[in-house]
């Protein structure tokens, strides 16, 4: 398997979860309606962790645009494969939004508010202020970056006294479980705001599967919000990298 093949699975993979948990939490007549954002935030935190189980010993699972071009701005990752891992990506989650629309497809016509429906597949602000959502998106995938970088740094260099390597366990075994647990801390703690995309395939791509499906009474796509989510998360990425570095960790 290719890992641009891989990375349009993985973020596939995390889409089908994450968007799937919003999608049964928000949807009419849905068994989890109403469970809340504890549900929510523990669903995608779930949804990172099986995309990277899945995929993360063939292309590294980036499964998110702004991981792959912060890690490339410092030197992590060639360049010249950035671009095809981020489309890779967005296919992915278009794909992922797709299987979430088949999956729910009696509940679109039993849910009457086209706002509930867009944020199945896309994020929007609690309180609709642009700069302040877009401190809260950079933020937040600053975050993110930095928190994935140190975890794969001290899960190569794990020893106990003796000297026996346990590197390869958490490396392999534990690291995507606590970058499930990274995500899934971000979303209790930061996300209340805009919803926490951290990710721009993750919001762009099912919101251009919502406006291209014929979803009973959509409404629009909220074009006007969705450069945020996009432009933010590559911006925090890049300077959570950048804050690693910095910091000699």
């Amino acid at each position: 398997m290719s890992v641009y093949v891989a990375e349009a699975i993985g973020t596939m993979i995390l889409i089908i979860l994450g968007d799937g948990v919003v999608a049964n939490v928000l949807l009419t007549k849905c068994k989890g309606q109403n469970s809340g954002w504890i549900v929510i935030t523990t669903g995608w935190g779930l949804a990172v962790t099986i995309a990277v189980y899945a995929v993360g010993r063939i292309s590294g699972a980036h499964i998110n645009p702004a991981v792959t071009i912060a890690l490339a701005s410092i030197g992590e990752f060639p360049w010249h494969q950035a671009v095809g891992y981020v489309v890779a990506q967005l296919i992915g989650a278009i794909a992922g939004a797709a299987v979430v629309w088949l999956i729910y497809l009696p509940h679109w016509a039993e849910t009457r508010e086209p706002e509930i429906k867009l944020a199945v597949f896309a994020t929007g602000p609690a309180i609709r202020n642009p700069p302040s959502n877009f401190v809260t998106e950079l933020i937040g995938t600053a975050f993110l970056v930095f928190g994935v970088l140190a975890i794969a740094a001290n899960s190569q260099l794990m020893r106990k006294q003796g000297n026996v390597d346990f590197s390869p366990v958490f490396s392999t075994g534990l690291q995507p479980l606590l970058v499930g647990f990274l995500v899934w801390g971000i979303g209790l703690s930061l996300g209340g705001p805009t919803g926490y995309a951290i990710n721009p395939a993750r919001d762009l791509g099912p919101r251009i599967a919502h406006a291209l499906l014929p979803i009973a009474g959509k409404g629009d796509a909220d074009w006007g919000y969705s450069w945020i989510p996009v432009i933010a998360p590559i911006a925090g990425g890049i300077l959570g990298a950048f804050l690693f570095r910095a910091a000699g960790l």
